[in-house]
């Protein structure tokens, strides 16, 4: 995706969050017919909950994402929440589910980047492609 473009999509995926919020998941459930959940952490330095509107993937009795930050240097900050405290919450539509996240290795890895990628209509490989971390994927078991 072109810069341009993605600096003017940025504010856009600030209001999608605000909807999905603000209508306890009546609005919000998919962003361009990609799925979206709600992932609430509590922030590993403030203590401070947080909460991002990420593209998932479901995965068996689980649901995956990618920790791509648009393929910035660095992990985004909900990433290292999740290290800090696996334990958390998603919220897809109305319905909230206590999670543990764990990071996938491997052909699980594989096999969901390649799913994720698909959903995501080819973003994840152009992100994965600006940085020369391993982009994580995670995946969130219900507790």
């Amino acid at each position: 995706m072109h810069p341009l473009v993605e600096a003017v999509l940025a504010p856009l995926l600030g209001v999608h969050q605000w909807l999905y919020e603000v209508s306890d998941g009546r609005i919000g459930t998919n962003l361009g017919g990609r799925p979206m959940l709600l992932l609430r952490t509590v922030g590993r330095k403030t203590r401070q909950p947080r909460t991002a509107a990420l593209l998932y993937v479901p995965d068996g009795d689980a649901w995956a994402v990618i920790a791509s930050k648009g393929g910035a240097p660095q992990h985004p900050g909900w990433y290292h929440n999740l290290v800090a405290q696996p334990d958390v919450e998603i919220q897809i539509g109305r319905e909230r589910i206590p999670v543990r996240a764990r990071v996938a290795q491997g052909e699980q890895r594989a096999r969901i980047w390649a799913r994720a990628d698909e959903v995501n209509q080819g973003q994840y490989t152009v992100y994965q492609a600006r940085t020369t971390r391993p982009i994580p994927v995670v995946v969130l078991e219900r507790r």
